[in-house]
């Protein structure tokens, strides 16, 4: 999965992209590049001398970089698996200097909003649509938006629900009890309402940014030194993945899937061999969307895969089922410290 995503990313990124890809890299080592140069110049120029033969020395120097510190090198494709070894090893450095071990990772729509800025998105698209009627675009993007308005309430449950569990791992801190740090993909939406949630309790909340062409950085509810910008999806989906202790899912698209199904995967194939709590947040949606009756009498997955997942429509539902999930978790390593 490693290399088909890897490969798929690489040999998909068209010229214009990686160009610009490989000059932002180089941009942002110059700096230091040139002020490596420079010093080296100067030590050359001071070291001049007159040899023993009476040659004189005081000629140019070459003037060449370390290899860690050529922008050219590093962002050229003979360097690709340094940067890849660069996002595992900073990710899981900063995330150990502070303290972070243990993760919720909330995912979902991107596209999702609270009600005042849905109802100015809404206007500002009738208003387009009504000024250009023959625009088949602007029609199309007014109906996609005004099937997302189901998003609304359960936006409110996401922020509410990162909200209480930072409340509630507060408060088992002074009980020598560990923390559990909110974690999102960093960007608009769904994302954003989980690191809102978060901040709103006055804890920190981890962002697992990428860059994406549709997407601007990450959202300001992430806690700045926990915020991550990635290149390659399959690091980010490691560290996603690698800390997480449970999964609160809200209604979303294709990537919010490619999460789910991903993370019971790596459960069923003993991959993650903990049991997480799997939340699914608007009980109608993910029952309309999936059949997960279906998989089980189709004999694709069991009764124990489809029983695992647990749905919620309210933010006390799902706070009462997250916290039990937790301790349970808590309870069974506990368990299995006493019994080694």
């Amino acid at each position: 999965q490693v290399a088909s995503g890897r490969g798929l990313q690489e040999h998909s990124e068209v010229p214009g992209a990686k160009r610009r890809r490989e000059e932002s890299c180089a941009a942002a080592l110059s700096s230091s590049a040139n002020r490596t140069t420079l010093a080296q110049s100067s030590a050359c120029i001071n070291s001049s001398t007159t040899g023993s033969h009476g040659i004189d020395t005081n000629a140019e120097c070459p003037q060449t970089l370390k290899a860690y510190k050529n922008p050219h090198f590093l962002c050229s494709g003979a360097a690709r698996l340094i940067r890849v070894m660069c996002e595992f090893e900073e990710t899981g450095a900063r995330l150990d200097a502070q303290g972070v071990e243990r993760v919720v990772m909330f995912f979902g729509s991107a596209r999702a909003k609270p009600k005042a800025e849905y109802e100015a998105a809404l206007r500002a698209a009738q208003a387009a649509s009504a000024a250009a009627p023959d625009d088949s675009r602007a029609a199309v993007a007014l109906q996609r938006l005004q099937k997302q308005a189901f998003l609304i309430p359960i936006f409110d449950v996401v922020r509410e629900l990162a909200k209480r569990l930072t409340l509630w791992s507060a408060e088992r801190t002074p009980m020598g009890q560990p923390p559990f740090y909110v974690g999102t993909g960093g960007g608009p939406g769904m994302m954003a309402a989980a690191n809102h949630g978060a901040a709103l309790a006055g804890g920190k909340s981890i962002g697992f940014g990428i860059s994406l062409p549709f997407e601007d950085g990450l959202n300001p509810w992430v806690t700045p030194s926990l915020g991550f910008e990635f290149h390659y999806f399959f690091t980010r989906k490691f560290w996603m993945a690698y800390k997480m202790m449970a999964l609160v899912i809200a209604p979303g698209g294709l990537g919010t899937c490619d999460e789910l199904f991903e993370i019971i995967t790596l459960m069923q194939t003993g991959k993650i061999p903990r049991k997480l709590p799997i939340i699914l947040i608007g009980k109608k949606f993910w029952n309309d969307c999936i059949n997960w009756t279906a998989f089980v009498e189709y004999g694709m997955i069991s009764e124990e895969d489809a029983s695992q997942l647990i749905f919620a429509d309210s933010a006390d539902e799902a706070f009462a089922h997250l916290t039990a999930g937790l301790e349970r978790i808590e309870a069974d390593d506990v368990s299995s410290q006493q019994t080694v």
